[in-house]
C-alpha cells in the first residue's frame, strides 16, 4: 500500500461532498506529474484529502483508492474546463481513479502545522510554491500525519 496526497477546493468537492457520496470520480487533473501519480497508484492506497485555495488550508480527512485507470471523461466533453480537444476514446490522454471516503479528520491540520512537522523534502505539500494537485506521501510521513490526526 501506498499513500498519496490529493488538493480539491472545499467549495467545488471537499471531505463532506465524499462523505455524502462515499465514492467520486478524481477528474479534471491535467498535469502531467500528477496524472502520471494517479496512474501508478493501487487500489486500497490511502490518500489524504487536502483543502486547498481556503481559510485554513490542510489536510480535512483520509480516502482510499477504489478503481484505478479510469479514462478521464471530463477529456471529451467540449463544454468540460478539462476537455482536451487532442484526447479521442480511442486514444485517451488522461486517467484518472475513483476514491471512496475513509474519514474526516476531527480537525484540519493547517499548512501551519504540516510545515513545522515536516520538512519539503519529506511532504512535497509544505514546498513553497508547490502547485502540483497529486503527490505521494512517503510510509513514514504518512504515519505521522494519521497519529497527528487521531490527536
Amino acid at each position: 500500500m501506498k499513500y498519496w496526497l490529493m488538493k480539491s477546493e472545499p467549495d467545488v468537492y471537499g471531505i463532506e461532498d465524499l462523505k455524502r457520496d462515499r465514492t467520486t470520480l478524481w477528474d479534471g487533473v491535467r498535469n502531467y506529474q500528477a496524472r502520471n501519480f494517479l496512474r501508478s497508484m493501487t487500489p486500497g492506497d490511502l490518500v489524504f484529502f487536502y483543502h486547498s485555495n481556503t481559510t485554513p488550508l490542510g489536510i480535512a480527512g483520509l480516502m482510499k483508492v477504489a478503481e484505478v485507470n479510469v479514462d478521464d471523461p471530463t477529456q471529451f466533453d467540449a463544454k468540460s474546463n478539462y476537455y482536451d480537444s487532442k484526447a479521442t476514446k480511442e486514444s485517451p490522454r488522461w486517467q484518472t481513479v475513483i476514491v471512496e471516503y475513509v474519514e474526516t479528520f476531527p480537525h484540519i491540520l493547517t499548512l501551519d502545522t504540516l510545515r513545522e512537522t515536516f520538512s519539503p523534502d519529506d511532504l512535497w505539500v509544505v514546498r513553497q510554491g508547490n502547485r502540483l494537485s497529486v503527490m505521494p506521501v512517503p510510509e513514514e510521513v504518512a504515519q505521522k500525519i494519521l497519529k497527528q490526526a487521531k490527536g
